[in-house]
């Protein structure tokens, strides 16, 4: 038989004489006040960028109400949040997916959305103590022609990340966009984030280019030639039919294989 040591806490005797006596931990939720105790807001908000003209953008709007009425800000928007322990709301992730849905007409799988940090100074809201979850997402060229604005932006438009000044954003989002361009730059050659900014079918130019405007470097043909041919030994690249037509002469395609279609050659 099993004794406890003279002077040891009885833990576990304690909760179920302390459940038992309070009438457990379903009394205590019907009881738990939430307005009894300060919370504050919590938004997710969204760096969504592309390549574009050969540069690196990012996609903001122009608020067309206040606070920062005027002022270009990233897409986002308030976390749907119940009124109790039944009903707490949406999840973060479901939040930045209905959010990026509803601001650019792109659902979850026609992009690559994650998430970055919290962002919660005091005073980054001018209105109340507001905690934003931030997210980024990369977006294929050959996408920006569906993106459409919702939301209650007056405008909306990609600016170039290399002028962008930092000062004029609203909010703390210039923070947010330098802090996103940073992971994604630390990823890019760790993950295969890039097929997520070329188009689906692509030159060896055009994805090192990719690089280039990510990381802000410039990207040696000789070494990013041998790191394609990396990939391509990996099982992440293949060439595609078709050519491109360019001033010297028609280039090769290529394009990302899907990650079941990396299992399935894996497999092979």
């Amino acid at each position: 038989m099993t004794t406890t040591p003279k002077g040891a806490p009885q833990v576990g005797r304690k909760r179920k004489e302390s459940s038992s006596s309070a009438g457990g931990e379903a009394a205590f939720l019907r009881g738990y006040r939430p307005r009894d105790y300060p919370r504050p807001s919590v938004t997710v908000d969204i760096a969504a960028f592309s390549v574009i003209d050969a540069e690196l953008r990012v996609l903001c709007i122009k608020r067309g109400e206040h606070p920062w009425k005027g002022a270009w800000a990233l897409p986002g928007g308030f976390v749907r949040v119940g009124d109790g322990h039944k009903k707490q709301g949406e999840d973060l992730d479901e939040a930045a997916a209905r959010e990026l849905e509803e601001e650019t007409g792109l659902s979850r799988h026609d992009v690559y959305l994650e998430q970055l940090g919290a962002f919660g100074r005091v005073g980054r809201d001018p209105r109340m103590r507001v905690i934003t979850v931030a997210y980024y997402a990369l977006i294929r060229p050959d996408l920006i022609p569906l993106v459409k604005a919702g939301g209650d932006a007056a405008v909306a438009d990609w600016l170039s990340v290399e002028t962008l000044d930092a000062a004029t954003i609203a909010f703390d989002h210039g923070e947010i966009i330098a802090r996103a361009i940073a992971r994604i730059g630390e990823r890019i050659d760790s993950t295969p984030i890039s097929s997520s900014l070329v188009a689906r079918t692509f030159t060896i130019p055009e994805l090192r280019h990719v690089y280039g405007v990510v990381t802000g470097k410039p990207q040696d043909p000789g070494n990013f030639r041998r790191k394609f041919e990396r990939m391509i030994e990996d099982g992440l690249i293949e060439q595609a039919p078709g050519k491109r037509i360019t001033a010297s002469k028609p280039a090769l395609v290529y394009r990302f294989l899907s990650p079941s279609e990396q299992k399935l050659r894996a497999r092979g």
